[in-house]
């Protein structure tokens, strides 16, 4: 009976340290609730007058999509609800931990919608998110990350996580909406665009 206790009690000092200790806080949505894993989220502008939410965006009418921002019109359009995966196993989405993102359904393209990090624009050396290929779990490109800037909204960055002790730490970039031939696309490029989620 004593080792019972024992056990019970030790299994219940791990619990409280380990919650304790949780650095990293959860991202909230817009009702104050924790963003939770497979749970879809329309991810809209922090701000007002800018343009809906995030969507699927053909920037040179081919395959793959971008990500992409509804343009402003009289009825703004929440665009497409998207779900977060942690990469380390987790059912709450917090701040400044990886995880992949994908819009839900299916794209025109039959192509995968999950976000990755795309080529560069030679002349702006601004870095696309783009769609279209199945994520694969080696590869930094497709985790991202959310940072509070502390006053209710949230930026987008991309700053993976490194899971090893030898691996060397990318460039942090935060994601910014850029106007590009009149679309709004989603890029890399050090302006953090304000953010918030709004469960679908």
């Amino acid at each position: 009976m004593l080792r019972l206790i024992g056990s019970l009690s030790f299994i219940w000092l791990l619990m409280v340290i380990s919650t304790a200790a949780q650095p990293w806080p959860p991202v909230l949505d817009a009702d104050g609730q924790p963003l939770r894993s497979g749970v879809e989220y329309y991810v809209l502008p922090g701000v007002t007058d800018v343009g809906g939410g995030l969507t699927l965006v053909d920037r040179n009418g081919s395959c793959p999509l971008y990500v992409g921002q509804e343009p402003l019109a009289p009825m703004v359009s929440r665009g497409i609800p998207v779900f977060f995966t942690p990469r380390v196993g987790d059912t709450i989405i917090r701040e400044s931990r990886d995880f992949t993102v994908e819009f839900s359904g299916a794209s025109t393209c039959g192509q995968s919608t999950a976000w990755m990090v795309g080529e560069e624009n030679p002349e702006t050396t601004t870095r696309y998110v783009v769609t279209g290929m199945e994520p694969r779990p080696s590869s930094t490109l497709w985790y991202f990350n959310i940072e509070n800037n502390g006053q209710g909204v949230y930026a987008l960055r991309w700053c993976p996580n490194c899971l090893t002790t030898n691996c060397p730490r990318p460039a942090c970039e935060s994601a910014g909406v850029i106007d590009e031939n009149g679309k709004r696309l989603l890029v890399l490029d050090g302006s953090a665009f304000p953010f918030i989620f709004r469960r679908a």
